[in-house]
């Protein structure tokens, strides 16, 4: 299968290749737009073969040596190898590392602001004076429903702030968490860094409970990089208390790797509680839960 690209409405392009899905936006002078919309093009097709061709390194645990070579699979090794006690392999961040490389064909003159949209894992280019919207959605399957199609929220980046990445893990979304909650979004210098802080967060927003139901990831996706550990399938409503205590351990994660430098601000939702880490300009309104916000300049 060859990559594939098409124009979409409101000057966007989307970009598919296996199972790599972008989609993309530059703002700027229509000349530099259209030559970075090339570049990324001309980039893009060659990056699932570059990381096929180092698939077995990337799934094993992240040591204290680098041992792969291509540009976007050592960006997934360098973002996750400051996370590396949390048992991860690079494949935790590949779909921010490969927003981040397809962005830099953006960072050009003439190209006043860009966003590179991996599956919900976002890499930015802003300017000075610029900035962006990112709407949240803690529950996908709900957001694409019929009907209920409005976001749960957002947060509003400004070209000041450190931040260039944004992702989301959960247990709803299209990769495995070994934790309970709904969303957790997290802004921090890079895509590559956000998905693989968003996925640690992710796994520390947990409790026990009988009635949450755990497989192993290996009998879902027979070449999971996971392997034998247990990944959530289906939370059913939780007590109140039960969903704090989750919420508190995921709070405390995102709170070391924010002293770390690692992020710079994480929304973490489950079961209509939320919660916020960090420098994080957000809102959200889920059913039954007041809105909340978090605001640190």
């Amino acid at each position: 299968m060859q990559a594939q690209r098409a124009r979409l409405p409101d000057d966007r392009w989307h970009f598919c290749h296996g199972p790599i899905d972008l989609i993309l936006r530059a703002d700027g002078a229509r000349d530099a737009v259209e030559q970075a919309h090339a570049a990324a093009w001309a980039r893009f097709g060659g990056l699932l073969a570059e990381l096929v061709a180092e698939l077995p390194e990337l799934r094993r645990l992240v040591g204290r040596r680098c041992a792969v070579r291509g540009p976007v699979a050592r960006r997934m090794w360098h973002a996750c190898a400051p996370l590396s006690r949390h048992a991860l392999t690079a494949m935790a961040a590949v779909a921010g590392a490969v927003a981040d490389e397809i962005v830099m064909a953006y960072r050009r003159p003439g190209i006043a602001r860009a966003w590179v949209n991996n599956g919900g894992d976002i890499a930015l280019h802003l300017t000075p004076g610029s900035r962006t919207r990112i709407g949240l959605c803690s529950d996908p399957a709900r957001r694409w429903a019929p009907r209920a199609a409005a976001l749960d929220g957002g947060m509003e980046i400004d070209a000041a702030a450190p931040v260039r990445g944004v992702a989301t893990s959960g247990w709803r979304g299209r990769s495995f968490s070994l934790g309970i909650a709904d969303s957790v979004t997290v802004l921090a210098a890079d895509a590559a860094a956000a998905d693989a802080a968003a996925t640690v967060i992710a796994n520390a927003v947990d409790t026990f409970h009988p009635a949450i139901v755990r497989r192993p990831a290996c009998e879902i996706k027979d070449d999971s990089d996971l392997g034998e550990r247990l990944v959530t399938v289906d939370v059913p409503a939780l007590p109140a208390a039960a969903v704090r205590a989750a919420l508190d351990a995921g709070v405390a994660r995102a709170q070391e790797l924010e002293r770390q430098g690692l992020i710079a601000g994480a929304a973490l939702v489950c079961q209509g509680q939320a919660r916020f880490a960090g420098r994080t300009l957000c809102r959200l309104r889920e059913p039954g839960m007041k809105e909340v916000g978090s605001v640190l300049a």
